[in-house]
């Protein structure tokens, strides 16, 4: 990966729908070639997917949590996975090292929500026992640097 597509990667970052045209104007190269690279970049799994950034408040999935995991064996299998893929609320998961063995990035609509998505995730086999952080408010949500 070169300055060149680090700087479309920038691009389409900050909009994913500008067109190959601006994008090449943007980096100085032609819409043609902007068009190539994109491609490559998607076919080297450097693009993972393109989507759109939706207000979580404004669709009624206001309240954010952060949910450390603790369980008494391993957990980063497939069932595990999987049992986190069937609750709807868990935006993310995250095998991580430290006291806790999961992290989850959870969103609901109201606190009683919340409550339910973590009845769910104690209802996975291994799970001993979860720490909740409710996010009160976000500064900034930033995308990856590549500068």
């Amino acid at each position: 990966m070169d300055e060149v597509d680090r700087r479309l990667l920038v691009q389409l970052q900050e909009d994913a729908t500008r067109s190959y045209a601006e994008l090449g104007r943007a980096v100085g190269l032609s819409a043609a070639s902007a068009h190539d690279r994109v491609r490559k970049l998607r076919e080297r799994g450097v693009i993972r997917r393109t989507t759109v950034e939706v207000d979580p408040a404004a669709v009624g999935r206001g309240v954010a949590a952060y949910v450390m995991i603790d369980a008494g064996a391993w957990m980063g299998d497939p069932p595990t996975r999987d049992a986190l893929l069937a609750i709807p609320a868990i935006q993310e998961a995250h095998v991580v090292a430290g006291a806790s063995s999961l992290l989850v990035k959870v969103r609901t609509a109201t606190t009683e929500e919340l409550q339910a998505t973590l009845r769910g995730i104690y209802a996975i086999a291994g799970v001993s026992g979860t720490q909740t952080v409710v996010v009160l408010e976000t500064f900034f949500e930033r995308p990856i640097d590549l500068g």
